[in-house]
């Protein structure tokens, strides 16, 4: 009888350690187990699902935003979050919400790819625009810029951008393709920045509790390897030296050493002990255009007036004696009046 489901299975290869039935097809990263594209199917999904039960990440009746960017990870967490939310009838009301920063040959690229998702899964797309919201198109910004500093423009905005779409479609949460790489990436950048305040909340599932719409990461613990999809695979144009890809590279570094490494540091990032006079910021609303801030003026509108003035690089300044003073500025140039139109719109904050 042994010999004969022997001779039964496939030659070659090693099997899959889950069924051992099938042959192996892949080995994951952080296990190292040999398995079946069928069996990791099931494992990936099962291991999202028990991650969002286990950290109570939704409740029934939520409406729930999945920032689609067109990328692999919010194309993968588009159809998961999709999937589980029919599998195991969450009760969750999803949308798709996409930023076009307005980046010639990505991003317009990249949103068809979103749009076949609407059209796949079934879940209303609302897209909102830098060019709508600010008045500005990243094609713009680095026309003014350059390459140096564009990525602190972008990051700020996007950041503020699905925020803003968010309130447009009245939802209660907002999920992100964010994966155990990217979260490794970010415990290590606190570290080098010396972010004390920031690296004791960066590893969480859930951020932005304080803010106008909670965002959370089902794919906290997910390899990126382990992403697997169809997407848009085109890397931004604009971000070639961006600090965080060095982060990157000596992440993918390590786990080449030792592929448990990206879970390690998530690890070592939560279970860091944070002095308790160490604080984030007392949080406020933008003077402006009434978006959660730390100081009179968000990082946005800071920005924005730095372009509509023509002087970008003030809005860079780390220095709070220059944003302070920068605050104190109430007068009605036409950069101030652009602003206010295309930041608040019609969102009530």
């Amino acid at each position: 009888m042994a010999s004969v489901e022997t001779a039964a299975k496939p030659r070659g290869g090693r099997f899959c350690t889950v069924c051992n039935d099938r042959r192996a097809a892949l080995k994951r990263p952080k296990t190292l187990e040999q398995i079946c594209k069928e069996c990791f199917y099931a494992v990936f999904e099962d291991e999202i699902h028990r991650v969002i039960v286990d950290n109570h990440l939704f409740k029934r009746g939520e409406r729930v935003a999945i920032g689609a960017s067109g990328g692999k990870d919010s194309t993968v967490l588009a159809y998961v979050m999709s999937e589980l939310n029919r599998r195991h009838d969450y009760g969750l009301d999803l949308f798709l919400l996409s930023v076009d920063e307005g980046i010639t040959g990505y991003r317009d690229d990249s949103l068809e790819t979103v749009k076949r998702n609407e059209i796949q899964y079934g879940l209303p797309l609302k897209v909102v625009s830098y060019k709508d919201l600010y008045g500005w198109t990243m094609d713009e910004i680095v026309k003014l810029i350059g390459l140096k500093n564009n990525c602190t423009f972008c990051g700020v905005f996007r950041r503020q951008a699905l925020d803003r779409g968010a309130a447009l479609l009245k939802v209660d949460k907002l999920v992100t393709g964010h994966n155990a790489d990217d979260i490794a990436e970010t415990v290590l950048l606190n570290i080098l920045r010396g972010d004390i305040a920031r690296l004791s909340r960066c590893t969480s599932i859930i951020t932005g509790e304080d803010g106008p719409i909670p965002r959370c990461k089902p794919f906290k613990y997910t390899y990126e390897k382990e992403i697997r999809l169809d997407y848009f695979s085109t890397e931004c144009i604009y971000s070639p030296n961006a600090y965080r890809g060095f982060a990157r590279e000596f992440i993918k570094d390590l786990e080449r050493i030792r592929p448990r490494a990206i879970l390690d540091i998530i690890t070592s990032g939560e279970d860091f002990r944070i002095a308790t006079y160490t604080k984030m910021p007392e949080q406020g609303n933008c003077e402006r255009c009434g978006y959660i801030s730390s100081q009179k003026w968000c990082k946005a509108c800071v920005l924005l007036d730095g372009l509509n003035r023509g002087l970008p690089k003030m809005g860079i300044s780390r220095t709070r004696g220059l944003d302070n003073e920068r605050n104190q500025d109430t007068g009605g140039t036409n950069g101030t009046k652009n602003l206010q139109s295309k930041q608040c719109g019609s969102l009530d904050f």
